[in-house]
């Protein structure tokens, strides 16, 4: 579709049918859920490298309060389920002093709210995003500590396995009119 402007950050971005579902969920999040733009954090890029695959995973918001990250968002389209699992590595591994504690998983018109550390789904639709009052409301009831010793590596395995791209039984994507394609 050509570009567009980011919400957020008033980047000139890739227009795609994925991209409108994302610039939907920021307008959300500050338009209904009350949130600052300031609080937003897009397109946060977490590289892994690991058995000879080098992955760039892209978080698509990340919500700070209070000077902490508190949710880690991310939308793919499909089945929510096959989506928890990255996302929670991503939550686990982005700050490098603490879990962030919440994680929402989105298709753009449903969503799911999981506690980070325990995987558990906490609330469902899309209506599960917490807004900002509630937000602040919960951060009185986490504690921001790290990961367990040894654990980092194998969120970042996880996200790495997860997030790799493979076309043509393994080979590289190739667009249809390029020579290797």
């Amino acid at each position: 579709y050509g570009t567009t402007t980011d919400y957020i950050s008033g980047e000139t971005i890739v227009d795609t049918d994925d991209e409108r579902y994302r610039q939907k969920l920021a307008k959300l999040f500050v338009e209904e859920k009350g949130y600052q733009k300031i609080d937003l954090e897009p397109r946060i890029k977490i590289e892994t490298l690991f058995s000879k695959s080098f992955v760039v995973s892209t978080i698509d918001l990340v919500v700070s309060l209070e000077q902490k990250r508190v949710f880690v968002v991310r939308y793919g389209p499909g089945s929510i389920v096959t989506r928890e699992r990255p996302a929670l590595a991503a939550a686990r591994v982005i700050d490098s002093e603490y879990v962030i504690p919440y994680t929402i998983v989105t298709k753009g018109e449903d969503a799911e709210l999981l506690e980070t550390r325990s995987s558990k789904v906490l609330a469902t639709g899309i209506e599960c995003i917490p807004d900002k009052n509630t937000a602040l409301n919960l951060l009185k009831s986490v504690s921001f500590a790290a990961l367990p010793a040894g654990q980092r590596e194998m969120e970042l395995r996880i996200l790495n396995a997860f997030d790799k791209e493979v076309c043509c039984v393994g080979g590289p994507c190739a667009l249809p009119s390029a020579p290797e394609g």
